[in-house]
């Protein structure tokens, strides 16, 4: 099924990396192993990417700013390095009982995306584990596809029946294999 989409926005923890609660060092910061060549493989087809991370842990005093930048420059340094196309990292440190429309579901990060990167999200995929990420996605008429990593398989019980995800994949690299066949 090949398919090349204008974007692929990617849920951040439980997604490409491991979600042990609050990420709050660089040094606990790594990605799944399947994750760079999965979007390795995903870029080679022409899909470009954008990071989408709700961090209500800097709001919460559980995360300090300059660490969550070091560990997204971490991340640039290494989609870089790969030469895996991503366009920005778009973040959300709202607290949820004071969120904005920027907190995933709200369309506030993916309307920046849209316009800073002239893309149509029409034509565009949100990858992620929680019911917020798909929810996000299927509001703005995009593909979605639920990871079974992270909180992807609680989710996968509890996101409403008028929810249902495009895709729905073990992880990054299953979903990578089906989207360049």
């Amino acid at each position: 099924m090949k398919k090349t989409y204008d974007c692929i926005f990617l849920d951040r923890d439980g997604t490409i990396n491991p979600d042990s609660g609050y990420i709050s060092k660089l040094d606990d910061f790594k990605f799944f192993e399947f994750t760079i060549p999965a979007l390795k493989e995903l870029s080679l087809h022409g899909n470009r990417f954008c990071i989408v991370t709700n961090q209500s842990g800097v709001e919460r005093g559980l995360i300090h700013q300059q660490d969550l930048n070091s560990i997204h420059t971490f991340i640039k340094s290494e989609f870089k390095r790969n030469q895996i196309p991503l366009l920005e990292i778009y973040v959300c440190t709202d607290h949820p009982d004071n969120a904005t429309e920027r907190r995933k579901p709200g369309p506030g990060m993916f309307v920046d995306a849209e316009a800073e990167h002239d893309l149509d999200l029409t034509n565009c995929l949100m990858v992620g584990d929680s019911p917020a990420d798909i929810q996000a996605g299927e509001m703005l008429g995009m593909e979605t596809m639920l990871v079974l990593t992270g909180r992807g398989k609680e989710t996968e019980k509890i996101l409403p029946d008028f929810i249902n995800p495009t895709f729905t994949v073990n992880n990054l690299r299953e979903g990578s294999k089906l989207l360049v066949q």
